[in-house]
């Protein structure tokens, strides 16, 4: 089964950051000044 491909745009909807819940956990994913991504729990 192939894996699911989805680009930033798509996930991020046109923000600089979200957040994530995985398994009870909150996590952060941002888009830096740099283009770069970070995700920090």
């Amino acid at each position: 089964m192939p894996v699911k491909r989805i680009t930033t745009a798509e996930l991020m909807g046109g923000q600089n950051g979200i957040i994530i819940v995985h398994d009870g956990e909150t996590y952060r994913l941002r888009i830096t000044s740099n283009n770069k991504l970070i995700l920090t729990k």
